[in-house]
């Protein structure tokens, strides 16, 4: 195998990944004609470039600045890990009055859950204000702006200059990536004004995340670890990694 055929068969694994969500081992062997072995090779090589990240049996895309993924890809993936997580973040209201639901699949699992609470949600997402339209109990607020397809959540000075009038209870963010050097990052821009606008005018941040999120770096940084008070992972992110965040000062809560 050439040096060339190994760009190009690495390139087309990449582009399986972001369309299906996720690639196995043994399929991508057959598909393209090669060894379980050298697929492994190949796998290896775009985790350490974070164009992919490994996981049992294969690998999933890692979000960066030219891939961010979509809705349908979120609402399938750790799905089982993000409604575990979901779960407990409710748990850590703790009285508050007023709650930031950031854009993503998750906070939606929140809002879903918040829809017999007496409260008044602020939140960026589409999704999230869809699930708690029938509520009786709570108050929604759906931030103004430019909404972004890929997400259905909207940004730009509308949403910020909204929420920069707001004081907030409690917020509970989502991330494309986080890592102890570079904090937590996201792949544009105006998403990542929203959600550090969205820290700075809350009492309590919450991140909540699932493993694969975790030891990754993106384009646009817009917030550090020590911002928040409590994050809210997967049991499959390690118990040392995990006590490797607490330090830097949040509380990590493997669910």
């Amino acid at each position: 195998m050439t040096s060339v055929d190994s760009e190009t068969r690495q390139h087309r694994i990449v582009e399986l990944a972001r369309t299906r969500g996720r690639v196995e081992v043994v399929s991508l062997a057959e598909e393209l004609d090669v060894a379980s072995e050298t697929i492994r090779r190949d796998l290896k090589a775009l985790a350490a470039r974070r164009l992919l990240k490994r996981v049992h049996g294969g690998a999933v895309p890692a979000e960066t600045a030219a891939f961010e993924s979509g809705l349908e890809f979120r609402s399938q993936v750790d799905l089982a890990q993000k409604q575990r997580i979901a779960h407990a973040a409710v748990g850590l209201l703790h009285g508050a009055e007023t709650v930031y639901l950031d854009e993503g699949f998750t906070p939606r699992l929140i809002a879903q859950q918040l829809a017999d609470q007496r409260l008044t949600v602020v939140t960026s997402s589409l999704l999230a204000a869809e699930a708690l339209a029938h509520s009786s109990t709570a108050t929604v607020l759906l931030l103004g702006g430019r909404m972004r397809g890929r997400t259905l959540a909207t940004v730009d000075h509308w949403a910020v200059e909204m929420l920069r009038g707001l004081v907030i209870d409690v917020a509970f963010i989502g991330t494309n990536a986080i890592s102890r050097e570079n904090g937590l990052t996201t792949s544009d821009p105006a998403v990542a004004a929203v959600k550090s606008t969205a820290v700075a005018v809350s009492r309590r941040s919450i991140l909540v995340a699932a493993h694969s999120k975790f030891g990754l770096s993106n384009f646009c940084r817009f917030a550090d670890v020590p911002d928040f008070e409590a994050i809210v992972t997967g049991s499959e992110l390690g118990f040392a990694e995990a006590k490797s965040y607490e330090v830097l000062g949040p509380t990590v809560l493997r669910v």
